[in-house]
């Protein structure tokens, strides 16, 4: 379930499942509950990702947009809806969804005043890439099913642009059971990846992407799985 946002009248909005202000403790006033709070994610998330053009605003080649495009987005769509719900839902989102810069002397002319989703688009855009660490074990989690092809073929973007990863065996097990309630984890060697020439990003909070994993750089987690390596 999700869970509300609640706002600091000292410090601004933080995510419902902080029960008070993580600066000054205060309990503050919901802001968006629940149902709401998911409403507005799911539609940011689909706008941003898969369709531009259906919430009536085109993105750039790097996936950004104006901010203001997008509360106009929103506010045609939630006759409930105001633009600190839309800034509340991209600035606590847990898994760093969204991309709003602030305008500062630091931030470039060309993208201040806009937003974008950090990852998981279908539409065609140009992420340019990030000088995070990478962890040299990336995990993915899926069904059963898969684990075949992905033996044979390995990792596909499938609809999406790229291959999504997650930094930890939690996360990525979480992420599988969207296909199965029995998921399997499946452990990446980023490390050679990288070492072997392949492009590895981090976007959010613990999610990597690339644009594709060889079956070579791919195993079965055997301390997260019933199944064992063949």
């Amino acid at each position: 379930m999700t869970e509300p946002i609640r706002i600091c009248e000292e410090h601004g909005p933080f995510g419902g499942e902080r029960e008070r202000c993580p600066v000054c403790s205060a309990r503050g006033a919901q802001l968006l509950s629940g149902p709401q709070r998911r409403q507005l994610s799911k539609f940011l998330s689909g706008a941003l990702r898969h369709f531009p053009d259906d919430a009536e605003f085109d993105l750039d080649d790097r996936g950004w947009v104006s901010y203001d495009a997008l509360v106009d987005a929103v506010e045609d769509r939630y006759d409930w809806a105001i633009p600190e719900h839309v800034a509340a839902v991209i600035a606590t989102d847990p898994k760093g969804r969204f991309e709003r810069p602030d305008v500062d002397a630091s931030t470039a002319e060309s993208i201040a005043g806009c937003v974008r989703a950090a990852y998981g688009h279908s539409v065609d855009v140009d992420l340019e890439p990030t000088d995070a660490p990478v962890p040299d074990e990336l995990y993915h989690g899926t069904a059963p099913g898969n684990l075949a092809s992905i033996r044979e073929e390995g990792l596909q973007p499938m609809s999406r642009q790229r291959v999504h990863l997650s930094g930890s065996r939690a996360g990525a097990r979480r992420v599988g059971r969207r296909r199965a309630n029995d998921p399997i984890v499946l452990v990446v060697d980023a490390a050679r990846m990288l070492a072997d020439g392949h492009r590895i990003a981090k976007r959010g909070v613990e999610t990597y992407t690339t644009d594709r994993v060889p079956p070579d750089y791919v195993e079965v987690d055997v301390e997260s799985s019933d199944f064992e390596r063949e």
